[in-house]
């Protein structure tokens, strides 16, 4: 019998890439066992274009569902990443389903996940967007968490009810707060920090770009690969070694919007650089003013985690994508 990994929201980019990487690499799991022949299954909604990746089968599913959700969920299930979510400007738009997918799916598979009775690691994504109210940075773990937007109050409860079934030992759970993730490609989705990605992506394919924040305005953030390779080594820390709550802040960088034109510009040139225009937009301006953009993360450096060189190195790897 193969062992599966689950990946929900696998047809989204995060979660292609990270299919990509274990088809390629295999994965590590906590006690340390290797699976390098998987069946890695991509769950995500009906209409999802389907990634073209050897040994992956796509599941559609509708992951708030939970009865179908542990319907689906394979009895040889060794492995979940659940990255499936209503993203920032999505669930500030709509409450219902920001609540329905965000929290509503995080209880579905963390009960799927349970039912398998043997404390299965299950590795869900959450953000700096759990945080606000001005707390001092750098934070840490331990710095209080005060959403200030419908999404992060979604992320904020789901790493609660993640915590509390480690706690009970019905699954390994453990949460990664992810930086804001650029430069992502493909088209703009309905993040609030899609454009953080839109000011150097579309610009170098000599698209106009919108920026709708003031340029000094300074964002935590994380490459593409960076990202990947944190959900991809999360499983292969021992347990004993992972915190009791299960949320770890990763590595990421502090850099101002300004900063980040500044490089493109000194990259690409004016003509480039040039195709951002600066038109505000205070709904967008206010959700991500309010997430913090400077994080302590020696607890995630003790348990293996890297982080980007610089905003230099995000930037190329953006042009190898280009």
């Amino acid at each position: 019998m193969s062992d599966s990994v689950v990946i929900t929201g696998g047809c989204g980019f995060l979660g292609a890439a990270l299919a990509r990487k274990i088809a390629k690499y295999g994965v590590t799991l906590p006690d340390g066992r290797r699976l390098s022949a998987s069946d890695i299954q991509l769950w995500d909604r009906a209409a999802a274009a389907v990634p073209d990746i050897a040994g992956a089968t796509f599941v559609a599913i509708d992951i708030a569902d939970a009865t179908a959700v542990q319907q689906a969920m394979p009895d040889d299930t060794a492995l979940i990443y659940h990255l499936a979510a209503v993203v920032s400007g999505q669930a500030e738009a709509d409450y219902d389903l920001g609540m329905r997918v965000n929290l509503g799916g995080t209880q579905a598979v963390l009960a799927a996940a349970k039912a398998l009775d043997r404390a299965v690691p299950v590795i869900g994504t959450s953000s700096l967007a759990v945080y606000g109210g001005s707390p001092a940075e750098p934070l840490t773990e331990a710095t209080q968490i005060q959403p200030q937007n419908t999404y992060g109050v979604t992320k904020a409860m789901a790493e609660l009810v993640m915590a509390d079934h480690r706690r009970r030992g019905w699954a390994d759970a453990r949460t990664l707060r992810l930086p804001t993730v650029t430069v992502r490609p493909g088209k703009p989705n309905a993040a609030a920090s899609s454009f953080v990605s839109s000011i150097i992506r579309e610009p170098l394919a000599g698209l106009p770009a919108v920026c709708p924040v003031d340029p000094e305005l300074a964002m935590w953030v994380a490459s593409p690969e960076a990202a990947v390779s944190a959900l991809w080594h999360a499983p292969s820390v021992p347990a004993d070694r992972w915190p009791a709550f299960g949320a770890v802040n990763v590595p990421g960088l502090r850099v101002k919007v300004a900063q980040m034109i500044a490089a493109l510009r000194a990259s690409q040139g004016d003509a480039v650089a040039d195709l951002i225009t600066l038109q505000p937009d205070p709904v967008i301006a206010g959700i991500v003013g309010t997430w913090p953009s400077l994080f302590d993360t020696s607890l995630a450096a003790k348990l293996g985690f890297a982080g980007d060189a610089d905003f230099g190195a995000i930037l190329d790897q953006a042009l190898r994508m280009k």
